[in-house]
């Protein structure tokens, strides 16, 4: 049962994972202690120009440094462990407590961003019960797409609050079982409040079985001769090993091309969840010694990331890799929503230079979601019984279907919370209710800067994509309050050389002549009111002749005369 003491209110929020898909980070925070499940990232859509990252604001945590027990991670995927090098170089973490696979990649990712702080790394397993101040924090194993997946119980004063974590109830699964029987335990025992995943809550029936996706790759490999190159998701540890068994029942040699493959890889044999011999393994420069129906080449890319293996295999960029005619490429993986758009480009670059593509669909099913459907959601709820819930980790139709689902089961609809970044529930002796909001927002990095860049910067670049930008140098002889010549222009990405440009150019220095001078010609006037009255004129000029609003950039100079 959850612990009886003297209660006081619990504070439960999301700082990133609600209304999207990506930056998980759930906070559990009393008047003493804080725990925070996850610390992810989230990539950017192709509309962020320059973001590598996109990660939560960690304002609330910074300004309760003094509360933070623990960090819990639930498994080893980006969206839960990626924040981690950004977070521990913002604010003191005492202790990360993540299974033994995430605690590996872990370790690798702060090695690569050159994180030198010694941080506290400790391994929890299912039976482990970890104190936190006055909470009490412990697991049940769950079937995801990558080993050692856990769902969180944190037993509070004022009642118990369980997060599944990332999770599917599939009763033939590659690797360990969902431990079911647990989560009836902790059900009968009584849940105040549940966070459950709802990444696939709108659609109906069972996600299918993993082995599944064995059957459609073996009849892949079966009818195919020529070389064969699957992308899948790097961390997606149960689709690898089916790829690379598929591969050696068919006699096929595996090369790996991207970085972050090969480190799962490594790192997954090194603790027994992938099972390859080193034979079985080559060098991605010797693809081109293999004969074409002896080698299979595993690559990253499958959400058509511009800089990814795959993007730059379709370019024609590679070093190691190029298309041949009739390489069959294998995308076993689903769209991230948002990405579809640069997965098509990717496809269509494929089939231009002669690949045949395989995606998923009924024909071919060859990518088994490691994401709870609504029949497994609903047994979820029924082992669990929570008294309210959170629907969690989800774009907002995906919360709202999963409340629905619950309402379903009975559960009372002014019991379930859909709840957006930074809105909390206030759980005070096991009841909740909505409670005050904590900020919460997306940070964009740019690099390995911890500090991310803010959304005024993303908006100049989006311009600068788009409509270019036009540099506008004038001189001014601030003694006299006058303009010396003629104001120089400079595009860029605007619009091409030629008469056309030459006509703007000049008609744009006319424009801001006769503006300035209207302007000093009657009273002192500021740098400031200078550029923005350039900024006005030529804005203005340029939108009525172009229909674009290109980066105006106002450059002046004091010459004293």
């Amino acid at each position: 049962m959850p612990l009886n003491i003297l209660s006081q209110p619990v504070s439960v929020y999301a700082l990133g994972g609600l209304g999207e898909v990506g930056k998980n980070m759930y906070v559990i925070e009393s008047d003493e202690d804080i725990v925070i499940i996850d610390a992810g990232v989230k990539f950017p859509e192709e509309s962020l120009v320059g973001v590598d990252y996109v990660i939560p604001d960690y304002t609330q945590l910074r300004q309760n440094q003094s509360k933070i027990k623990a960090l819990i991670i639930t498994h080893g995927h980006e969206d839960h462990i990626g924040g981690i090098p950004f977070l521990v170089q913002t604010i003191n973490i005492p202790t990360i407590y993540a299974p033994r696979l995430a605690a590996g990649l872990i370790r690798d990712k702060l090695v690569d961003h050159r994180v030198k702080d010694n941080i506290r790394i400790s391994e929890y397993t299912e039976d482990d019960v970890l104190t936190c101040g006055e909470m009490k924090v412990s697991f049940f194993a769950v079937t995801h797409s990558i080993p050692d997946s856990f769902g969180v119980v944190v037993d509070t004063p004022s009642g118990r609050i369980v997060d599944t974590g990332d999770f599917k109830i599939d009763l033939t699964p590659v690797g360990a079982d969902i431990n079911l029987r647990k989560i009836a335990q902790i059900g009968s025992e009584g849940v105040d409040l549940l966070l459950a995943d709802s990444t696939n809550a709108a659609q109906e029936g069972y996600t299918p079985s993993e082995k599944n996706v064995y059957s459609s790759l073996n009849e892949i490999f079966s009818k195919t001769n020529n070389r064969i190159i699957v992308s899948t998701f790097s961390s997606n540890v149960s689709r690898i090993q089916q790829i690379t068994d598929c591969a050696v029942a068919h006699n096929r040699k595996i090369a790996t091309i991207g970085r972050s493959i090969e480190n799962i890889i490594d790192f997954s044999r090194k603790y027994g969840y992938i099972h390859l011999e080193d034979d079985d393994l080559v060098d991605a420069e010797d693809i081109p010694n293999i004969p074409d129906d002896k080698i299979v080449i595993l690559c990253t890319g499958s959400q058509g990331e511009p800089m990814a293996a795959l993007s730059r295999i379709a370019k024609g960029e590679h070093k190691s890799l190029k298309i041949k005619p009739g390489d069959v490429v294998v995308f076993s993986s689903n769209p991230i929503p948002g990405n579809q758009l640069g997965i098509d480009r990717v496809i269509n670059q494929l089939t231009k230079i002669g690949a045949n593509v395989i995606t998923n669909s009924l024909f071919s099913d060859i990518h088994s979601s490691g994401h709870p459907r609504k029949q497994e959601l609903r047994l979820m709820l029924k082992l669990l019984e929570p008294t309210y819930f959170m629907p969690a980790h989800g774009e907002y139709y995906m919360l709202k279907s999963h409340k629905a689902v619950a309402i379903q089961l009975g559960i009372e609809p002014d019991h379930v919370f859909i709840c957006e970044n930074g809105d909390s529930l206030i759980l005070n002796d096991h009841v909740v209710r909505q409670g005050p909001k904590v900020q919460a927002g997306d940070v964009f990095i740019d690099g390995n800067n911890i500090n991310g860049v803010n959304s005024a910067i993303i908006t100049d670049r989006k311009i600068l994509k788009e409509d270019g930008m036009v540099e506008i140098m004038v001189c001014i002889d601030p003694s006299n309050n006058k303009i010396i010549g003629t104001p120089k222009i400079k595009t860029l990405g605007f619009v091409t050389e030629g008469d056309y440009k030459d006509h703007l150019v000049r008609h744009t220095a006319q424009k801001v002549t006769e503006a300035l001078n209207v302007i000093m010609s009657t009273n002192k006037v500021t740098f400031n009111l200078i550029k923005s009255e350039i900024k006005t004129a030529a804005s203005k000029y340029l939108f009525r002749k172009t229909q674009r609003n290109p980066m105006i950039i106002p450059v002046i100079m004091s010459v004293q005369k």
